[in-house]
């Protein structure tokens, strides 16, 4: 009987319920705690997991490559761009359009001279994503490249300026420049112009570097490369009075040279005069002396 009113009397003691509380509820702490951490790091995990394994739709505007010899054909008719709509895990689809590590292009080797249909290809997009090319296939014309030299022609916008000034012949850096380009285009050159703006309240010499403009017989531009193709141009701006006292300075310097001529040559006439008497005075006493 005393021993179970000491086991109960030890169940009973206030310290050992306190602390046997403490305990649990640490116990309880921990318990959860970790529960809590090992669910969201699972739920964590599962969301990569899921985001990793979404697909996404990506279009991606790329540059158009040729492959063709470049040095003896000209390619004309394709556009520079094309536009990729690429599909897959969303990370990978991210990653192509950030890089662009691809290429879409044409290829026109082995093909003759004339016009085509050529299908689109792609090289470099990894093997998980789909892709679809916008436009599928172009139409090019393919011409072989020619060359030819073409003088340069000045087309000025107004020959008349206000007040007393007036436009002079312009004067240019180059006056012939080299043309390529299809062969068919070439042909077409009829000239090669640079355009100049005269302003109206021009009243000195104009300095312009212009851009110059391959044209056929109706003035049509042309799709062909101009060597260089910018030329610089001198328009001169001179005043009237200036022009006319320059022709008036002329016309006295042209008076004073005539009548300086003519004084010459009266000088010559009289010396002539003097020589010619001078030779007769002499004649007539060789024959009064031959006569005594």
């Amino acid at each position: 009987m005393k021993s179970n009113k000491n086991n109960d009397g030890f169940f009973s003691n206030i310290w050992f319920l306190r602390i046997a509380s403490l305990v649990l509820a640490i116990f309880l702490f921990v318990y959860v705690n970790g529960s809590k951490d090992g669910f969201l790091r699972q739920n964590t995990r599962s969301g990569q997991n899921s985001a990793l394994m979404s697909n996404k739709s990506v279009t991606i505007k790329v540059p158009l490559q040729l492959k063709t010899n470049n040095q003896k054909y000209v390619i004309t008719g394709y556009p520079q761009y094309v536009r990729v709509k690429v599909s897959g895990p969303s990370a990978l689809a991210t990653t192509t359009s950030n890089t662009q590590n691809f290429k879409v292009y044409a290829d026109l080797t082995g093909l003759d001279i004339g016009r085509h249909t050529v299908t689109l290809k792609q090289s470099g997009l990894n093997s998980e994503l789909r892709y679809t090319i916008m436009p599928s296939s172009i139409n090019v014309n393919i011409q072989p490249r020619a060359m030819a030299t073409k003088p340069v022609q000045v087309r000025l916008s107004s020959r008349n300026v206000n007040g007393n000034y007036h436009v002079g012949t312009p004067r240019l850096s180059m006056t012939h420049v080299q043309i390529s380009g299809a062969r068919d285009e070439v042909r077409k050159v009829n000239r090669v112009v640079a355009y100049v703006n005269v302003p109206k309240n021009a009243t000195a010499d104009l300095h312009r570097q212009v851009t110059l403009q391959a044209l056929d017989k109706n003035g049509h531009i042309l799709n062909v490369i101009i060597s260089p193709n910018y030329v610089s141009v001198v328009v001169p701006i001179s005043s009237s009075s200036t022009s006319s006292s320059s022709s008036s300075s002329s016309g006295s310097d042209e008076s004073s040279s005539s009548s300086s001529h003519n004084n010459r040559n009266s000088d010559n006439d009289n010396s002539n005069q003097q020589s010619s008497s001078s030779s007769s005075s002499n004649a007539s006493s060789a024959d009064n002396s031959s006569n005594n």
